[in-house]
């Protein structure tokens, strides 16, 4: 299956509002569908990141379908189809003069391991906060934790912020695979880190995923969200990490047995 023909597929299907936000690398559409009605809060689920979690894409067309009772929300179910492609499809998936190169920084054929965007580039340290400090940071193209020439140098991820300062959230989720753990701070303080939490153990009790703080990373969409929009921001990371990269159609009934009303009950809770 094609992971972006099936979010292009229901895109078209879809009779709420949407919006096509922006262009990938190799110029796939990037969607957004809004769920919900009017009225705070309304929030921003993306999905799908990094390549090889691909399997998010199907998580948050579930969400679509769920809806919220509370606000609304802008799902965005592939945040990186470029890359999603390159883990389920290979090289063939991408324009020919990039080939032998993504063959060679990903030492061979098999990128179903891959987690950055076609032009190597991890989109989820590709953002403007504290950008290239993280512990993993890659400073060369590589299959994950390159930072880019310059935080928003991927149009993915300049997409994101542009259709996140237009949209102005309440909050944010990043859906993930895999750990079922739960990313909620960064660096916030005071208030702002008491409001953050409440609503970290929200998402927790709705999923069963504990809390956990990710230290040494730096230039994630959540980090960025946290840091200079000052709102709640989470990385949920779903799916057993017992489990092996990708996980694939089999993990979705775990995944949506876990994570399908996570959403709903953050926006009724908020």
């Amino acid at each position: 299956m094609n992971v972006y023909d099936a979010v292009s597929g229901f895109y078209r299907r879809y009779r709420g509002k949407k919006l096509i936000y922006g262009k990938s690398a190799e110029g796939r559409n990037l969607y957004a569908m809004y769920t919900g009605g009017r009225g705070a809060p309304v929030g921003i689920c993306q999905y799908a990141i990094h390549a090889r979690e691909w399997i998010c894409a199907l998580l948050a067309l579930e969400h679509l379908n769920r809806g919220v009772p509370r606000g609304g929300v802008w799902i965005l179910p592939l945040t990186n189809p470029d890359g999603a492609l390159l883990c389920t499809e290979g090289a063939e998936s991408v324009r020919r003069e990039r080939r032998e190169a993504l063959i060679g920084l990903n030492g061979g054929e098999d990128f179903s391991l891959w987690k950055a965007n076609a032009e190597a580039v991890d989109l989820n340290v590709n953002f403007d906060a504290r950008w290239g400090t993280g512990r993993s940071n890659s400073v060369i193209p590589a299959p994950e934790n390159y930072v880019g020439e310059e935080p928003f140098c991927a149009p993915e991820s300049a997409a994101l912020r542009d259709f996140t300062l237009k949209i102005n959230p309440d909050y944010t989720v990043s859906w993930h695979t895999k750990g079922e753990e739960i990313y909620w701070r960064f660096h916030q303080t005071g208030e702002r880190l008491k409001r953050d939490f409440r609503l970290a153990c929200v998402l927790s009790a709705a999923t069963g995923y504990p809390l956990k703080e990710a230290r040494f990373s730096a230039g994630g969409y959540k980090d960025w969200c946290v840091e200079k929009l000052k709102i709640p921001a989470f990385t949920v990371e779903a799916g057993s990490d017992s489990l092996s990269h990708p996980l694939d159609f089999s993990a979705l009934p775990d995944l949506l047995k876990n994570n399908l009303d996570a959403v709903a009950r953050l926006a009724e809770e908020f």
